[in-house]
């Protein structure tokens, strides 16, 4: 039996890459040659392409959305873009190429399970092929895709091909990224996006779509069970006398009815006796449902307390520690500024207590003495909390391993954090120049 489409995979894929290497006419290309646009869809963007003076359809219309996008021929925001082939879904973030939308860039991709990072085949590895690369390193995600377009405007030369190649995996080296594929494409005329190229006998390997549909990813629901508790259920009602729920989105994991549980940061225990989604009875569920627990015990718990199982690895519980961070906002991130720290459903205050090194993301060098960061910078920061924070490393979970910064005079977020272990900051400083 086939399955339905709500039990399809779904593969979370950002593309990134320096201005007018292609990214929007790659999902362009992908969307029209998989046939997932509409007609009128389709209409609009011919018509778009005609007053513009196109000779021909210019598919990059079909992500750019913003007027200023379309008038100067680059993405500024990040854009969505949702399709399905029979073998998978697929949400698509296209993220900006201009370096002073690098922020843009790290929120299109935080979600995502692979990175497409295209490489104009004239140019080769640029910074900005360095910046994305090391950004998805940083994010981690599991899977880079390396596409090398534009393989018409060099005559589908291997030697090209090599080329950049060898130069990205030296890079790739340095930053220590794993699970690298290239695949040389041409996003304009379709070759190797949806089918094989006859252009390319010398590549082996799968057209981009094929890829797409092929590449594993990670389930979240095979991950260690996190439930951060969004709100507590108490209808007080002549129907639910006595019903008390928590409810929330479960971050990663299964739960089931009879598993024994351990709510923290208070350590008390307890054992799960229904969940429900909205009325239906469930005796199980997994990331990313939204469900709500109720257990065998009457016991204290409110939002932003974290349930977990108790057989299964505990995450750590600090109020000092290391955050990879990228600053948003245009009034600078100061040393002992104070700002209001949210993850996932839990709230406390914080303050910096030193900024250790910003990365120049160009050259990869830590520079250190910084005395302050500012938009679009990414650096490692020391952080305090008010109240202990619950979290896992950001590289085992990405929900409890994330937070935001939240000016509390403008209730602005201005900046987005990855929190590290003090293992893996040690770790990573060992490898990284």
């Amino acid at each position: 039996m086939e399955r339905g489409y709500l039990d399809m995979q779904l593969l979370r894929f950002s593309t990134a890459g320096s201005v007018d290497d292609g990214k929007s006419t790659l999902i362009g290309r992908l969307l029209y040659d998989s046939k997932s646009i509409f007609e009128d869809q389709l209409e609009a963007v011919e018509e778009a392409s005609r007053s513009r003076g196109n000779e021909e359809v210019n598919l990059a219309l079909l992500t750019d959305g913003l007027r200023a996008e379309r008038e100067q021929g680059i993405t500024i925001d990040v854009a969505y873009r949702y399709f399905a082939t029979p073998k998978r879904k697929f949400i698509i973030a296209d993220t900006p190429g201009h370096i002073q939308y690098t922020r843009n860039m790290v929120t299109g991709a935080s979600t995502a399970d692979l990175s497409i990072i295209l490489v104009d085949a004239r140019h080769g590895v640029l910074e900005q092929t360095v910046r994305h690369s090391y950004i998805s390193s940083l994010l981690g995600i599991g899977h880079i895709l390396v596409a090398i377009n534009k393989m018409d405007l060099v005559d589908f030369s291997q030697d090209v091909y090599d080329k950049i190649v060898t130069d990205y995996n030296k890079m790739a080296g340095i930053l220590n990224i794993r699970n690298v594929t290239f695949i040389p494409i041409s996003a304009k005329n379709g070759d190797n996006v949806v089918n094989r190229s006859e252009f390319t006998p010398w590549y082996g390997g799968p057209a981009l779509l094929e890829f797409l549909e092929t590449v594993p990813v990670r389930e979240d629901s095979d991950a260690t069970f996190r439930f951060p508790v969004q709100y507590v259920i108490r209808p007080i009602s002549s129907r639910f006398p006595d019903f008390r729920g928590y409810a929330g989105r479960v971050a990663s994991g299964t739960i089931h009815v009879g598993d024994h549980i351990r709510v923290l940061p208070s350590g008390l225990e307890s054992v799960v006796t229904r969940v429900t989604q909205a009325e239906a009875e469930l005796t199980e569920a997994r990331s990313p449902e939204s469900i709500t627990l109720q257990l065998s015990d009457d016991i204290d718990i409110s939002r932003g307390d974290l349930i977990v199982l108790n057989d299964q690895p505990q995450p750590q519980t600090a109020q000092d520690f290391h955050v990879d961070v990228c600053w948003f906002n245009e009034r600078p991130l100061l040393p002992r500024g104070r700002y209001i720290v949210r993850q996932a459903t839990s709230e406390t205050l914080g303050i910096v207590r030193t900024i250790n090194y910003r990365r120049n993301i160009n050259t990869l060098e830590r520079e250190p003495g910084v005395s302050q960061l500012r938009m679009n910078d990414i650096a490692d920061i020391t952080l305090h909390t008010a109240n202990p924070l619950i979290f896992d490393s950001y590289q085992e979970n990405k929900v409890t391993g994330s937070i935001i910064l939240i000016d509390p005079d403008t209730n602005e977020t201005v900046g987005a954090g990855m929190i590290k272990t003090e293992k893996e900051w040690n770790e990573h400083s060992t490898y990284m120049i």
